[in-house]
């Protein structure tokens, strides 16, 4: 019985389609279309050969009718042959001599090999190895029969490798947009959120699995805008125009979880050449912290100025009144004046000192003028006489050890540290409380607390008390005077001599406590 080639060629080729268009692996396919190239024409077995493109040599990719373990163990020999576009008429010969090693080594009677290239545009991307044994010779016709065979394993290989290569960019377009500090999201045109990254789930505490499918305007609620419009009014205005500029919304929003947090978002519209709308990418920027310290940037600017201003004035109006033609002040009433002036001139001096200190910390200039033998009881009773004599409100209480050493480090700004804690805890203890200053001693660093029992911190101000112009937002610290760089610098101070300062406190009413350490001095005999 006469085989119609067409029919069993029409059969093999919808098998073939069925695979190209099924999710099935590109070796898969390739196993498919080697064995209907074997079967179609009556041959023994075959081998598929693909180029690759990562090293431009071969590889056996699907095998019909040889043993596996055959073909891996004389990979080699197809791995040390080079190919590059052009070089066919070299490079078949010299493959299909290397094809038949094999497949004599496969020891089942193989002695006939038909090649057919695959090939893909101008480029070969690889060779079908068909083989028979002795007694069946190839006919004239069969390259001719096996030609549709090689186009639709190259066009196989073709669709494999523009797949992988998309999935390879979508790779790393994904892991670029989750690595992303920005915030990032993707709109579809119904405005239904497509991609969403994980730092913008870090900013409105949505999580990528319940955002994606949302709209916009479940996710990213405005409390209030600080630009003219959002996204939904510019749409509404026409936007996106062909060739019109991306759109920026800034204001204040509100969380999954109720908290409001300040962002700027940029609206890059994705439109084809008839200008239709494909999708919006929104790139998601945290604004908070610029907006906090834009806040305390204007509080340090009133609070400054108050305090620059209270100082002059008083110095100016104490100084008219001993100025005065028409007027004999006693001595005493004169000294009296005159301390005040003093006073308050070193309440200035103090002031800009901070400020210029504050300068030099932003600038990198800040240094320290080290000394060996620094007393921190010495400058603790020191600062304790000093506030005595003008607060007479609190009592101040010492507490450290006989032994505590000596430490390696600037005497005049470790006095600046002590003066900080102790002006804070008489600041914030308004009922006059006492206040303890405690040394501890261990064996690689000295501690010194400053504790009081004041009005405490609340837990929401505590991730900002060390910020430069930070202070506690209560009624007492809107009468307290300060320009809330205190802890700032005495933060700054102790961290420059490689100490570490924290502070502990149980909440509003409670007390607090700061505690800083420093590097115990390296004594001889000791480890």
């Amino acid at each position: 019985m006469l085989v119609d080639y067409r029919i069993l060629e029409r059969e093999y080729l919808l098998a073939i389609s069925r695979a190209l268009t099924s999710e099935l692996e590109l070796n898969d396919v390739l196993r498919i279309i080697v064995r209907a190239s074997v079967e179609f024409i009556s041959a023994r077995a075959g081998i598929i050969v693909l180029v690759d493109p990562n090293n431009d040599t071969f590889r056996a990719a699907a095998v019909y009718g040889i043993p596996q373990a055959v073909t891996e163990a004389h990979s080699s020999l197809l791995r040390d042959i080079p190919y590059e576009p052009g070089m066919e008429r070299e490079v078949i010969p010299k493959l299909t001599q290397r094809m038949m090693h094999i497949a004599n080594a496969a020891d089942i009677g193989l002695t006939e090999v038909l090649p057919l290239p695959m090939i893909s545009g101008d480029t070969m991307v690889g060779v079908i190895y068909v083989f028979r044994t002795e007694e069946y010779r190839f006919r004239k016709d069969d390259a001719q029969l096996l030609h549709n065979f090689a186009n639709q394993a190259a066009i196989a290989v073709k669709n494999a490798r523009l797949y992988e290569a998309v999935n390879a960019e979508r790779q790393r377009l994904n892991a670029i947009l989750e690595q992303s500090a920005d915030g990032v999201m993707i709109l579809d045109p119904n405005l239904h959120i497509t991609d969403f990254n994980q730092a913008l789930s870090r900013m409105t505490g949505w999580h990528a699995q319940m955002a994606i499918g949302a709209t916009h305007d479940e996710v990213v609620r405005w409390k209030s805008l600080k630009t003219e419009m959002d996204l939904e009014m510019a749409l509404a205005n026409k936007w996106p125009q062909p060739g019109s500029a991306h759109l920026y919304v800034e204001g204040d929003l509100s969380r999954r979880d109720g908290k409001k947090i300040s962002l700027g978002i940029t609206y890059a519209p994705l439109t084809d050449a008839r200008g239709e709308l494909h999708a919006i990418i929104a790139n998601v920027r945290d604004l908070t912290r610029f907006r906090e310290q834009e806040e305390l940037q204007k509080t340090f600017i009133s609070v400054v100025s108050h305090e620059l201003k209270t100082p002059v004035s008083i110095i100016k109006g104490y100084a008219g009144t001993l100025k005065r033609q028409d007027a004999n002040w006693p001595r005493e009433v004169t000294d009296e004046y005159l301390q005040v002036i003093e006073d308050e001139a070193d309440r200035l001096t103090a002031l800009i000192d901070d400020l210029l200190e504050a300068s030099r910390l932003q600038s990198g200039t800040f240094k320290l003028e080290m000394s060996e033998d620094v007393s921190l009881p010495l400058i603790a009773q020191l600062t304790a006489k000093k506030f005595y004599k003008t607060e007479q409100t609190h009592r101040i209480l010492l507490d450290f050890p006989d032994d505590f050493p000596l430490v390696y480090g600037d005497e005049r700004r470790l006095n600046q540290v002590f003066n900080n804690l102790v002006s804070n805890a008489i600041k914030y203890s308004p009922n006059g409380e006492d206040i303890t200053i405690k040394g501890d001693v261990h064996p690689h660093e000295v501690m010194v607390a400053v504790q009081d029992k004041g009005i405490g911190i609340p837990d929401h101000e505590r991730h900002r008390i060390f910020q430069k112009f930070s202070r506690l937002d209560n009624a007492l610290s809107r009468k307290t005077e300060g320009t809330g760089l205190g802890l700032f610098l005495t933060k700054a101070i102790i961290e420059a001599h490689g100490g570490k300062i924290w502070f502990n406190s149980e909440g509003e009413g409670a007390g607090t406590t700061f505690t800083f350490s420093l590097p115990r001095k390296t004594v001889a005999g000791e480890s």
